[in-house]
């Protein structure tokens, strides 16, 4: 008979995941108070056009990709985590501290494309890490990715509307300031949390005979399941971040509401978003993953073309809440779908999942650019529903034989 784990166990192993969840929402919130204002602060701070946010978000993007992959494959061979995160607060620091004492575009292109860059790939390195640290504490993966993604959107909850809101009232270059000094407190944070040698050792190979819920029963439709998986994951991600890159400037610069307004609407979308992530694992066992990720996908075209019709400050706040809706759910679904296809390499499946995020930004960045400098930034929010109808389509045809409900 089992022996019963004594009190203490649990209670370590709490403030473990609480500490992690820490460290995890306070380097969020520093890629949050960046990620959404380099292009507002390259267009309206630095006077640049359109176009120069496509360089940018390609060379910052690319960076992570190559950073995320080479991780990806460290963390499955069972290397330290510890440094790998401390490498990328560092990054960070890097870049905030550049921008801060000299806010130009040649700084951007070069230790902002470089610190933020490799800043970024913490989130993916976290994800990874969080999957093995529930596994160690015997917590279902799809919850603590729940717990994760609802870290992640709280911290989207504050940081962009800290970051406007502090451009707004006090000036650009302020919010670099402010940045670096959030980056001191992740950096303090890493140090004096994450233990030295905490790894995320990949899973024992699974015997052949083992199938998994995603297979059911045929193992070799595994590699087509994650492509086609990340395909869908691609889409909707590219269009979210055609809508994400273009809102703050359509709201200030084409529908004329006030400089704080994008921030606060971040805000909302974030509080809604982080209801939607909590109430994923019901959804899964309610409905299944992937007739859920159907109605979300549906959700997402039709709140899109909303978006791009908001003509006022109500209108923006509604919404905000339909946007934090479907992408709450799809943010916390699509991470347990492509780990899903993959239960032997988590970690690769992980860097699948945040390397096509960052590939479908790669190709929004260009994308935003050209079409606001032809017609306008609600061209671009009105094509992002386009691209969110092909994901249902990718989505359609990659749907398992058995229904994926966990």
């Amino acid at each position: 008979m089992p022996v019963s784990p004594t009190p203490a166990a649990p209670a370590g192993a709490l403030t473990a995941r609480l500490l992690f969840l820490m460290l995890l929402f306070c380097g969020t919130i520093c890629s949050s108070m960046i990620i959404p204002f380099m292009g507002y602060f390259l267009v309206e701070g630095l006077g640049y056009e359109p176009w120069i946010i496509s360089i940018y978000a390609g060379m910052a993007i690319g960076l992570t990709l190559v950073a995320n992959r080479q991780f990806a494959r460290r963390i499955d061979a069972g290397a330290r985590v510890f440094p790998l995160v401390g490498f990328a607060a560092t990054g960070f620091i890097f870049a905030a501290g550049s921008l801060t004492f000299a806010p130009n575009l040649w700084v951007v292109l070069t230790a902002g494309v470089l610190g933020f860059g490799t800043s970024s790939s913490a989130v993916s390195t976290m994800f990874s890490l969080g999957g093995s640290l529930a596994e160690r504490h015997q917590v279902e993966r799809v919850r603590f990715n729940s717990h994760m993604r609802a870290t992640t959107s709280t911290a989207w909850m504050v940081g962009p509307a800290v970051t406007f809101l502090i451009a707004d009232r006090i000036g650009l270059q302020a919010v670099f300031a402010t940045a670096l000094c959030l980056s001191l407190v992740w950096l303090a944070l890493w140090w004096f949390t994450l233990p030295r040698d905490i790894t995320a050792m990949a899973r024992t190979a699974t015997p052949k005979t083992t199938t998994s819920k995603t297979d059911m029963g045929a193992p070799s439709v595994a590699p087509r399941g994650v492509w086609l998986a990340a395909g869908f994951v691609f889409c909707l991600s590219t269009a979210h971040s055609l809508t994400f890159s273009s809102l703050p400037l359509f709201y200030v610069q084409e529908v004329g509401l006030p400089g704080y307004a994008p921030g606060f609407a971040f805000t909302i979308k974030t509080s809604v978003e982080v209801i939607a992530i909590f109430s994923t694992p019901w959804v899964i066992a309610r409905f299944g993953m992937w007739r859920a990720l159907v109605v979300v996908t549906g959700l997402a075209i039709v709140t899109i073309q909303l978006l791009a019709a908001v003509q006022s400050f109500p209108q923006m706040l509604a919404g905000a809440a339909l946007e934090g809706m479907y992408y709450g759910f799809y943010a916390s679904l699509g991470i347990s779908y492509v780990q899903s296809f993959a239960p032997d390499t988590p970690a690769r499946a992980t860097a699948i999942y945040w390397n096509t995020l960052m590939v479908s930004g790669v190709l929004a960045g260009p994308a935003v650019g050209v079409i606001a400098q032809i017609y306008d930034f609600q061209t671009v929010i009105r094509s992002a529903s386009v691209v969110a109808i092909v994901a249902a389509g990718v989505l359609i045809a990659g749907r398992p034989k058995g229904q994926v409900t966990a």
